[in-house]
């Protein structure tokens, strides 16, 4: 959710080595390779870090349920890490895409703190059919644009349904920030669609998160709904 997808993979190479016999781990962890670019106390460190993120992601996530402001500043620590992570790593073009969400992270708190019609927080709203359209419409142009990128320049296992997840992720940031009720189903079915794809992968503990995140959308859901009767 507040986590994106090429975060959660860099997570998801961390976490699998929980799965591997000791000395797999062990030779895995002393592998200075462009999937293990570090030593071995680096690699712990960066582990540590990377479930930091994570848990915090999680804490982010709930607090935009609750309709927390402070989502967005923890959230922006999340993806800060992030920033780090993938610059340590070199992967240039995904710190890029973290320094994105950074940007959505500060839109989002000026959006939630804006005072507006003489009310102390934004109101939840819904977002008109026609404007839902256009904005599934460009998930879908970077999508396509991502995918083709992707499949031609990069060795991305499955880069169109990474583009996708990438794409529509941001379409429902921008919603999120926005205070859209809108933006809980869409995070439902890419969080759905994320846990299968890393059960598929048997990355099972990361596929745990991501079942989580759904079931924080599904609440959000039902929150974010309840207070739209309330305003009316």
């Amino acid at each position: 959710m507040l986590a994106d997808p090429h975060a959660a993979r860099l997570l998801a190479l961390h976490l699998t080595q929980l799965k591997l016999p000791a000395a797999q781990r062990s030779a895995y962890n002393r592998r200075p390779d462009a999937h293990n670019p570090h030593t071995p106390n680096q690699g712990a460190a960066m582990s540590g870090l990377e479930l930091f993120a994570a848990a915090i992601g999680v804490i982010a996530v709930w607090l935009t349920v609750k309709q927390n402001p402070w989502c967005w500043p923890i959230g922006l620590a999340m993806v800060v890490i992030y920033i780090w992570i993938f610059f340590d790593v070199k992967l240039y073009s995904d710190m890029l895409l973290q320094v994105i969400y950074a940007g959505l992270q500060v839109y989002g708190w000026l959006q939630w703190t804006r005072h507006g019609n003489g009310l102390p927080i934004k109101r939840v709203t819904v977002l008109p059919g026609r404007s839902v359209v256009n904005g599934l419409a460009v998930g879908a142009v970077i999508s396509v644009a991502l995918g083709a990128g992707m499949a031609h320049f990069t060795d991305a296992v499955q880069p169109w349904l990474d583009a996708a997840l990438t794409g529509f992720s941001l379409v429902a940031q921008v919603w999120m920030a926005q205070k859209r009720v809108q933006c809980w189903p869409l995070w439902i079915l890419l969080d759905v669609i994320f846990v299968g794809l890393f059960v598929y992968k048997e990355l099972y503990l990361t596929a745990a998160l991501y079942a989580l995140f759904t079931l924080l959308a599904v609440q959000g859901w039902r929150e974010w709904r309840n207070d739209l009767v309330l305003a009316r």
